[in-house]
């Protein structure tokens, strides 16, 4: 997960953006950071969809495989 220091940075950017221009050297840092910050929003979320369990009525806990497509 990104550390807090470049979720401020972000912020801090965006901010600025609306007040004035960014030069080319913060876009570029701006957009850095918006890539890892979804890479890393994208990796989290990607493992919390991987730990849940579907279970049927009979609440075995058993675990449904995912779909694999046929050749």
């Amino acid at each position: 997960m990104l550390i807090k220091e470049k979720i401020d940075r972000i912020n801090t950017l965006a901010r600025k953006s609306k007040i004035e221009p960014l030069t080319p050297e913060e876009k570029k840092e701006q957009s850095e950071l918006r890539e890892e910050y979804l890479k890393s929003f994208r990796e989290c979320f990607k493992r919390q969809l991987d730990s849940i369990r579907i279970v049927d009525d009979n609440d075995d806990g058993s675990c449904v495989e995912k779909n694999k497509e046929k050749n």
